[in-house]
């Protein structure tokens, strides 16, 4: 019986986590990036369809690598659809990196503007090098006369 409230403790702490979990907002935040996810692989894919693939077709004379093959004995080893799905995991990735390190970047840009748009509330004393009050005529440290 003792064994049995454990368990039902557990079971209950469990659903809980899991309701605060819900809660949080976090499963609309998975969502929207599976789905934003889905739709840019969508992209990727018809970049690397579309314009990648047909400029290795060009140069390397085959549309895709999936026609590479050889046999074994009677079974067909497809080498070409490997390398092929290697391929797109790389161009994705690439694509996924420059995104992001491009969001990055602006990100931070932004948060630069953010600091300059922010007033100074302090200045340096130009005579003793110390921080004051913006307001100041008068530096408290070395009593310098300020502009």
């Amino acid at each position: 019986m003792e064994q049995m409230d454990k368990v039902g403790k557990g079971t209950k702490k469990f659903f809980g986590e899991f309701k605060d979990f819900i809660s949080k907002g976090n499963v609309i935040d998975m969502a929207v990036g599976v789905v934003i996810g889905g739709a840019f692989s969508k992209i990727v894919d018809s970049l690397v369809k579309n314009i990648i693939t047909p400029l290795i077709s060009a140069v390397v004379g085959k549309e895709t690598f999936t026609d590479i093959s050889f046999k074994l004995g009677s079974t067909t080893i497809g080498v070409g659809a490997f390398i092929q799905s290697v391929f797109d995991f790389l161009i994705m990735a690439f694509v996924i990196f420059v995104v992001i390190k491009n969001m990055s970047k602006l990100k931070s840009m932004m948060i630069k503007e953010e600091e300059v748009i922010e007033e100074a509330t302090t200045k340096i004393c130009p005579y003793c090098k110390t921080e004051i009050n913006i307001e100041a005529t008068r530096c408290p440290n070395c009593t310098s006369q300020l502009d």
